[in-house]
């Protein structure tokens, strides 16, 4: 299985990496996402550089899981497309309110994980 980070470069982004790497859960490949500002920039993952890549060129279905770290905007834009290849779980306010797209918290409502159209919600980003 492989993650992807939307907005890998910001604050949420990097938090969400630092997470990953002190996670054990398994996966194969982190692919890092931002916008065109970061695109080239590396950012270290488990003893290794990884390069930032460009939004607007991102394959989707690279990843199994796309982490939406990038704000509502962002979230609003590209989340519906991504939910085509990939599950989404999006960090920003958008999709919160939303009918269909669950707002998850693991500890409390779990169960809402199994009714999502690829797009996830979560109360805030640190959570």
């Amino acid at each position: 299985m492989n993650f992807a980070i939307i907005g890998a470069s910001g604050n949420v982004g990097r938090k969400t990496i630092e997470i990953l790497e002190n996670s054990k859960i398994p996966f194969k490949e982190l692919y890092l996402v931002s916008s065109e500002k970061s695109v080239g920039n590396k950012l270290k993952f488990r003893g290794k550089e990884i390069m930032i890549e460009s939004l607007v060129n991102y394959d989707f279905s690279k990843a199994k899981i796309t982490f939406f770290a990038a704000g509502s905007q962002i979230a609003k834009e590209w989340a519906p497309k991504a939910a085509k290849k990939t599950i989404v779980i999006d960090n920003s306010s958008y999709f919160r309110m939303q009918k269909d797209v669950p707002l998850v918290v693991p500890e409390v409502n779990a169960g809402a994980l199994d009714k999502h159209n690829n797009i996830i919600s979560n109360p805030n980003c640190s959570t």
